[in-house]
C-alpha cells in the first residue's frame, strides 16, 4: 500500500504542473488553510487557521446569504463580489503566522441577517468585503513566510486556489517582492485523482511502501507528518 498524504498530493501536483521549484505553498481548501515551506525532507507548516478553514468559511457564508451550491459556493461568492463596490468592515484577525476566521464569519452572518435584510448593505458588497478581508489575511501570513524563509515565489493549491481575486492579490504582493505566483486551473486545484496518482508514483519510486498488515486509517494525517524522501 502507498499511503498518500492528501495535502502532499496537492503540493506535488502543483509543483509538477507549474514547475515551481521551491515556493512557499498556500494550501486553501474546504478543510485546510496552511502556509507551507519545504525543509529537511518535510513540508513544514509555518502558519494555519486556528479555527475554521477558508473553504468552510466561504461555504457557510454562502448559505447564510442564500447563494447556490451550483457549481460551487465559492465560485458564486466570487461572481457576486465582482459587482460589489463598498467595503463593509469585518474582523481581520492575524495572530503571528496564524489566522482566525470564526469572528469574520460571525460578523458577516450578523450583518447579513440585519443590515442586508433591511437593505442597508447589498449582497454584492458583503461578498466583496468577505473576499477582501479573508484574502488579505492569507496574503499577510504568506508574505511573512516568504520573508522568514527567504523565498520569492508562491504556489497556491486547494479548491479555494481557483479564486481569481485571491490569485490577483497574491500576485501583486509577490511582484512587490520580485517574485511570482504559480497557479493551476480548477481541474487541478480541486481534489482530483491525478494528484494522488502522481504523489503515489513519486512515493513508489522512492520505495515509500507500507505492508498491508501495518496500514491504519487516520483523518488527521497532517502535512508535516509525511516524510518527503523524493526531494
Amino acid at each position: 500500500i502507498i499511503g498518500v498524504n492528501h495535502c502532499v498530493g496537492h503540493i506535488e501536483m502543483g509543483r509538477r504542473l507549474t514547475e515551481a521549484k521551491d515556493p512557499i505553498v498556500l494550501y486553501v481548501s474546504g478543510g485546510n488553510t496552511q502556509v507551507i515551506a519545504y525543509s529537511l525532507n518535510r513540508y513544514r507548516i509555518f502558519g494555519e487557521t486556528i479555527d475554521i478553514a477558508v473553504g468552510n468559511t466561504l461555504d457557510r457564508f454562502a448559505r447564510v446569504i442564500g447563494l447556490s451550491n451550483d457549481p460551487s459556493p465559492g465560485y458564486n461568492i466570487e461572481q457576486c463580489a465582482k459587482k460589489g463596490k463598498n467595503l463593509v468592515d469585518l474582523p481581520c484577525v492575524v495572530k503571528g503566522m496564524d489566522i482566525s476566521l470564526s469572528g469574520t464569519l460571525s460578523e458577516a452572518t450578523r450583518i447579513a441577517k440585519t443590515k442586508m435584510k433591511k437593505g442597508e448593505v447589498t449582497k454584492e458588497d458583503l461578498c466583496f468585503s468577505m473576499q477582501e478581508t479573508v484574502f488579505s489575511m492569507l496574503v499577510e501570513i504568506t508574505e511573512r513566510a516568504m520573508a522568514h524563509c527567504d523565498k520569492k515565489d508562491v504556489l497556491i493549491v486547494g479548491g479555494v486556489g481557483c479564486n481569481k481575486r485571491l490569485q490577483e492579490m497574491m500576485a501583486k504582493m509577490a511582484a512587490e517582492r520580485n517574485g511570482k505566483v504559480a497557479t493551476m486551473d480548477h481541474r487541478y486545484c480541486i481534489d482530483n485523482g491525478a494528484m494522488i496518482a502522481w504523489a503515489g508514483l513519486l512515493m513508489y519510486k522512492s520505495k515509500c511502501i507500507t505492508d498491508f498488515k501495518d496500514c491504519t486509517v487516520t483523518q488527521r494525517f497532517r502535512t508535516d507528518a509525511q516524510e518527503v524522501v523524493w526531494r
